[in-house]
Parts: C-alpha cells; structure tokens; sequence
C-alpha cells in the first residue's frame, strides 16, 4: 500500500515538473516569437545606400507615427512599379541588390523595410499592426502610378504579406517567390508544440489567394528545405487554371532573384 502511494506520488511530481517545463518554454516562445519570425536588423539613421543605379529613398509615416523607409529604384522608361515585400532576415543595404532585375526589364521597384528593419522606426507587434503599415506604404507610393501597372511581389515571409495585400487592392499582377501554404501550419512544423490560439501571425495564404483578383504567378524551388516545394503545388491546386506555377529546378530557398530561369521567366511577365 505505501509502495502505490509512494509512485503516486512520484507520477504527480514529474507531471508537475514536465508542465512546469512546458508552460516555461511555451511562455518563452510566446514573448519571443517575433525576434523567431522576423530577424531584423537595424540600420543608422544617418547612413548612406550605396547603388549605382537612380534610386530614391522615401520614408512613410505610418498609422501610429513610426516611420518606414523603402527604396524606390528607377528604370529608364518606366512601364510601371514592382511592389516589393522582401523575405524575414535582411535590409534594404542587401535586398536593393535585386533592384537591377527588375529595373532591366523596364519597371520601377519600390523595397520596403518593415518597421525595426534598416532606418525603420517601431517593432514589430503582430500581423495586424504589419499588414497596417504595408497598407499605408502601398496607399502612398502607388499615388505615383495607376493601379492596373502596379505589380505585387513578395518573398518568403513576404509571399503572405503580398497576398493579403492583393487581396486588398487591384494591382496588374501578384508574382510569389517560396510562399507557405500557411504560416500557421508551417510554424507548426518548427514549434509542433506551440498552440496555434497563442501565435501573433498566421498568414493564411491559402485563405486570401481566391480574393485576389489579378493574375497569379508563384515561383518555387524544388530544393527548398525551409519552405517545402509542396506548398506551392496546394495553392496551385487551390485555384488550378487562374495560378501560373513555375517550379525552379536546383533552386533553394535563398537568391531566387539571381536564378536565370527565374528571370527569364520574368521577363516574359513583366512584357
């Protein structure tokens, strides 16, 4: 008898101990999760880009006063704007490198940085408050150009980004690089014990796609390890004939802008 009272005891302490430990580590990935998604680095205010090429920096005000620089490069003339929603790492000192891809082929590209990003002001909070701020961007650069000869293209974390954006509005098209399916289903792959009721960006491609209105060109690489290929063939599937897919052989998830049949591609879109 005191040998069962003994290990119901010892049952009740490890349970104790092992969600103890859980609720520690599910509180450390709540009050942390921001710094996982988005690794954003800051840039000083008075530093100086470095392009060859005509560009003009443009800082935005956004909903609650933070300021949002972007970079918005020129090409000689100009058949409309590239819209662009770069990938979770990285600033404007490096995603401006892309600029020549688009600029060669006649059309302008406006890069943002997302707030704590580069020279943007504020943190990022949640999905809201981002999908606020790239409203407002995209409400103030597009004053510039009509509508139908503005394109939407985001990468990676910015695929999802983009297509709410689409979602929203009425480019000329919406060009996704590696997007997820969902990024509540693919943050379930790396945190499989976080709750998804506790995540602060779920990013529901999937749920946005059909509301976009233009036509929809999704690039992905078929060696891509940190967003599998197969998300992109579930939108293709979702929408079959109104996506245009284009799996890109030996491509991994980075430098997608470099890739030739990528940009070959793209040349036949942008014309």
């Amino acid at each position: 008898m005191e040998i069962i009272k003994t290990f119901k005891f010892l049952t009740i302490v490890l349970l104790a101990f092992f969600v103890v430990i859980y609720v520690v580590i599910v509180s450390y990935v709540y009050f942390n999760q921001v710094e996982m998604v988005f690794l954003g680095s800051k840039l000083p205010k008075d530093y100086k880009f470095d392009y060859q090429q005509k560009f003009e920096e443009l800082n935005i005000k956004s909903f609650d006063g933070a300021n949002l620089n972007g970079l918005l490069f020129k090409a000689e003339n100009s058949k409309g704007l590239v819209f662009y929603l770069h990938g979770n790492a990285g600033t404007l000192e490096t995603w401006g490198k892309i600029a020549k891809v688009y600029t060669n082929l006649g059309y302008d590209i406006f890069i943002l940085d997302y707030r704590s990003f580069g020279k943007s002001e504020g943190e990022i909070e949640n999905e809201e408050q981002l999908n606020k701020d790239i409203s407002i961007a995209y409400k103030t650069v597009t004053k510039r150009y009509p509508e139908n000869k503005v394109i939407i293209a985001g990468y990676s974390i910015g695929s999802g980004l983009a297509t709410i954006l689409a979602s929203e509005n009425n480019p000329k098209a919406l060009i996704l690089q590696s997007p997820y399916y969902s990024f509540t289903e693919l943050s379930s792959t790396k945190v499989p014990f976080f709750p998804n009721f506790m995540k602060k960006f779920s990013l529901e491609t999937y749920e946005y796609l059909p509301k976009v209105k233009a036509p929809i060109y999704i690039f992905h690489g078929m060696q891509d390890q940190l967003i599998p290929y197969e998300n992109s063939v579930r939108l293709k599937e979702l929408l079959k004939d109104k996506v245009h897919f284009y799996p890109l052989k030996n491509q991994e998830h980075s430098f997608m802008n470099e890739n030739s049949d990528f940009q070959n591609q793209l040349k036949i879109i942008l014309e």
